[in-house]
């Protein structure tokens, strides 16, 4: 092994001490500093040898962080797996939609930001509440069923 493969491989395991990236975002990071591809290819394979760069690992840990830190839909959790690099046939497998699961987190943030809204008047605080869970990825259909248990939303559009 030369030396740029072995600073390749330790700028590599510095990038994962901060936090888990899929070999897309190491590959992406690596290019970014200069690396060649083949030393950035040296540096992944020995990384994923290690267990260090573990895609399905990673949509895991994602997944969870997602659902609970973040309060994401499964749309929305896809994305987020996505936009951090996890090939899309790994965040399929790992992330199946699940209608309770996506309605109890929704309920979780409306009751959430109705705290901080509870000033706020009537159609500001629905609308408000109602772009959040879209910007997260709910369906409308779903953000309009639990508008409507916390009385946030009626029929007649007011």
């Amino acid at each position: 092994m030369n030396g740029l493969q072995n600073r390749a491989r330790v700028y590599a395991l510095k990038l994962l001490s901060y936090r888990g990236r899929s070999e897309q975002e190491l590959r992406d990071r690596l290019k970014k500093k200069g690396f060649t591809e083949t030393e950035t290819i040296a540096a992944i394979r020995f990384l994923k040898r290690t267990g260090l760069v573990d895609d399905a690992n990673l949509a895991e840990t994602l997944k969870w962080e997602a659902f609970t830190a973040k309060l994401l839909s499964t749309e929305g959790a896809k994305r987020y797996a996505l936009g951090r690099g996890i090939p899309r046939d790994i965040v399929e497998t790992s992330l199946v939609f699940d209608v309770e699961r996506d309605k109890e987190n929704a309920r979780r943030l409306v009751e959430k930001k109705l705290r901080v809204l509870k000033n706020y008047p009537f159609a500001t605080m629905r609308r408000r509440l109602y772009n959040l869970l879209a910007r997260k990825g709910y369906p409308s259909g779903l953000i309009v069923e639990v508008l409507r248990e916390k009385n946030l939303f009626k029929e007649d559009g007011a």
